[in-house]
């Protein structure tokens, strides 16, 4: 009578470590959950065009393209903007960054790193680190502590902070602080050469 105690009291134990075992490995799990936040989509080579009562009017460019659910963009490996006249094919403008970000609740751009700005009738260009595309109010903008040099066929202008139109034919350095003659502009260093 003793063994057969014995062996519904080995039995019990088994099965209650087993169930307690089972119920642990259930509470890994729960314990493990995550949420993804990454790109829903990625597209490569992105070529999109947007056109204005049957007329191209903006080119943009990118090799890399992210799509999130909040439907933001990320362009991690750069973005060409470009602005075209009426006639669907004269450049009017370009706008290109290392880095992109749209933001689509703010129709808001903002591009980082070597970040130019070229209107090309005027030749005249704007090189920063940080500017911004607002395009509810076809601006372009940087921040005001931001350094800005603007390079126009005569003088090259360096300052903090600057307002332009989307084509950047009009725009404001809000805190200039250098007029150079193109003879006496200060030359960027030239690029190391390349060695084999």
């Amino acid at each position: 009578m003793m063994q057969g105690h014995y062996h519904c009291l080995v039995l019990g134990m088994l099965l209650s470590s087993a169930l307690v075992g089972c119920h642990h490995r259930d509470e890994e799990v729960v314990a493990k959950k995550t949420t993804y936040t990454g790109p829903f989509m990625e597209t490569r080579d992105l070529s999109m065009i947007v056109s204005d009562s049957a007329k191209l009017r903006v080119r943009l460019t990118s090799p890399l393209r992210q799509d999130f659910e909040n439907s933001n963009q990320i362009y991690p490996k750069g973005v060409k903007i470009t602005f075209l006249a009426e006639d669907g094919r004269t450049v009017v403008n370009t706008i290109t960054g290392n880095y992109g970000l749209y933001e689509k609740n703010k129709n808001l751009y903002t591009l980082r790193g070597n970040v130019q700005v070229t209107n090309v009738p005027k030749q005249q260009s704007m090189n920063t680190e940080e500017a911004f595309f607002d395009q509810n109010k076809a601006l372009i903008y940087t921040k005001k502590e931001t350094e800005i040099r603007v390079t126009t066929p005569t003088e090259v202008l360096t300052g903090r902070g600057l307002t332009a139109n989307q084509d950047f034919s009009l725009y404001s350095i809000l805190d200039p602080t250098g007029v150079f003659t193109l003879q006496n502009a200060p030359k960027a260093n030239p690029a190391p050469a390349a060695t084999r």
